[in-house]
């Protein structure tokens, strides 16, 4: 009998998207094969502890998305330099375990911006999803629009500033026109996102983004519908069919992701074949300019004139039960439980294809 990969499944972390990333957690750890892996919950409380926890019990609060919560744990761990996955717990030496394969299911700083693929390319083990270089500019929304734009990847228009400089509301109204988007340049899932409207509103939305991040983007609002694409593959990456996202709310919100399904998928998008194959073709695109692997979810927007732009992408999509990117996979004929198989061969793939490079003169 083929021996059972070991996969730790790794969640949660210190970032403001927390909760979103225990309940794609939950939707990983259901999914994948038992008959094929040994699956290894390891929590990150929001003070940056690793912690090992039972499949049984890992999550309290499951089934409501504002009280959800990692459940304590009393084995904290640690990832060993170049241990090839070998786990220690703090409190007790003697136990250590080793895991075969990684997969970040953390969403925003910290998890997604190439702090942990650092680590674990340090520790020496393969994990899922997007290298350092890869993650760190899907994160980076400034850094990710200015590659792509100067890829001549078509992109809506966009401002930077920084904590240090001045913003002037009539600056930025003339540059961008009203109604405009006030965001924090490192963080996901809609959060810290604001519509601007008038002058008192974009106070407001400076303050609350920067209360998330040193560097802010604002972006002009585009009248257009919203399609999304997700990728997979590492050297020849393939997309799925796109999908739309209809808001109920003002925008496609937080809360209208996770807590309230303030929104109806639309699966696969009500759009012709060349507008469909053009999304595609963009995605995948998107996803190898920017240097991405395994995964990557890329939203776009579908102006009425039939223009696409690229709004961002996502190198470590929401796997919660309503997520776009499993769903869209579904649509496109491989089932979640296959997805993750997928993902996780690449990630393998990779670690053996990186081993053989040479790493001394």
């Amino acid at each position: 009998m083929k021996k059972k990969l070991k996969i730790g499944v790794l969640f949660g972390g210190k970032s403001a998207e927390h909760e979103v990333s225990l309940q794609s957690a939950r939707n990983v750890i259901e999914a994948l094969d038992k008959t094929k892996y040994e699956v290894i919950p390891i929590g990150i409380n929001k003070d940056g502890k690793w912690m090992l926890n039972n499949t049984s019990n890992y999550l309290l609060n499951i089934d409501n998305p504002k009280l959800i919560k990692l459940n304590k744990s009393h084995r904290e761990i640690v990832l060993y330099s170049q241990g090839g996955g070998k786990l220690s717990e703090i409190n007790n030496s003697n136990q250590e375990s080793k895991i075969d394969v990684v997969f970040p299911v953390m969403h925003g700083p910290f998890g997604e911006d190439g702090s942990i693929q650092g680590l674990l390319k340090v520790a020496d083990v393969p994990y899922v999803g997007a290298g350092i270089l890869g993650s760190a500019v899907g994160m980076d929304k400034d850094v990710m629009k200015r590659l792509l734009r100067d890829a001549g990847i078509p992109i809506c228009k966009f401002i930077t500033f920084t904590k240090n400089q001045k913003i002037d509301f009539k600056k930025v109204k003339k540059e961008i026109g009203l109604p405009f988007f006030i965001k924090p340049a490192n963080m996901g899932s809609s959060v810290g996102i604001n519509k601007v409207g008038s002058e008192k509103e974009f106070q407001k939305a400076i303050k609350e983004a920067f209360s998330f991040d040193s560097k802010i983007i604002i972006e002009e609002n585009i009248n257009g519908r919203e399609i999304e694409c997700s990728v997979l593959g590492n050297d020849s990456p393939i997309a799925s069919v796109p999908g739309e996202i209809i808001a109920n709310q003002e925008f496609y919100s937080y809360d209208a992701k996770y807590v309230d399904e303030g929104a109806i998928a639309q699966i696969p998008a009500k759009i012709d074949k060349k507008t469909q194959k053009k999304v595609q073709e963009l995605a995948i695109k998107t996803f190898q300019i920017l240097n991405c692997e395994g995964m990557g979810r890329v939203d776009f927007f579908l102006k009425k004139n039939g223009e696409v732009l690229v709004n961002e992408i996502n190198t470590i999509p929401g796997f919660t039960k309503i997520s776009m990117y499993p769903k869209l996979w579904e649509a496109t004929g491989i089932s979640l439980p296959k997805l993750l198989d997928r993902l996780i061969d690449l990630a393998i793939e990779r670690y053996n294809k990186e081993k053989k490079l040479k790493t001394s003169v």
